[in-house]
């Protein structure tokens, strides 16, 4: 392999990326459920991240690769996303022939249009993508609670 691969690519309620490691919270989720205020325009705001990691080979450092990451609905259509230019240098001291690991964390705030099946894909350097499903649920508020009687 002489080419950079997406290793992980995992959903998550938050992530953060520091110094080459993933900070994840609530990582791995596969259904979202989110709840609906009585009478709203719309739905409300997700917050979610998205972790990647990449491996890349020792010859391919210090080159640039086009990353694209994208949240898709079931027709393929694009909801949110971002496309931009991975390059991993070579630390000093990197044993000669090493790979290195690239760590990226996606935080987002997004309006799913409706409830059902979404996919986060990342695509790296035109290679084939890789892809998480997951699924958005609505949940309708509790009804009011009857007043108290004294």
């Amino acid at each position: 392999m002489d080419q950079p691969q997406i290793e992980t690519l995992l959903i998550c309620n938050h992530a953060e990326a520091v110094n080459g490691l993933l900070y994840i919270s609530g990582g791995g989720w596969t259904d979202h459920w989110r709840r609906l205020a009585p009478g709203a325009a719309q739905p409300p705001i997700t917050h979610m991240a998205v972790a990647v990691t990449v491996t890349v080979p020792w010859v391919a450092t210090g080159q640039t690769y086009p990353l694209s990451v994208a949240i898709e609905d079931h027709a393929g259509t694009r909801v949110a996303g971002i496309d931009a230019q991975l390059n991993a240098a070579r630390p000093p001291g990197l044993p000669t022939g090493s790979t290195m690991r690239a760590a990226l964390a996606l935080s987002m705030e997004l309006v799913f249009p409706k409830p059902g099946d979404y996919r986060v894909v990342a695509a790296l350097a035109g290679q084939a993508g890789r892809g998480v499903d997951f699924r958005v649920h609505d949940v309708a508020p509790p009804p009011p609670s009857p007043p108290a009687v004294n």
